[in-house]
């Protein structure tokens, strides 16, 4: 079993503000979650996942 990371620490190791990743929940637009009760847990698999999903090589590819 994979050890699951909060979304404190989640926010930083994308260095963003934790209110970014609460917004990305809402929209959809974040990495894969977990919500068990009320606590919100990523698995950093998906965290990965979701940021190889987004390299790019250019910035032309961006609009793609």
């Amino acid at each position: 079993m994979t050890e699951l990371i909060n979304a404190k620490q989640t926010a930083q190791h994308l260095c963003i503000i934790e209110g970014t990743l609460a917004k990305w929940r809402l929209t959809g637009e974040g990495p894969k979650f977990l919500r068990v009760g009320r606590r919100i847990a990523y698995d950093p698999r998906d965290v990965q996942t979701w940021l190889d999903a987004r390299r790019v090589s250019s910035t032309s590819q961006e609009a793609a």
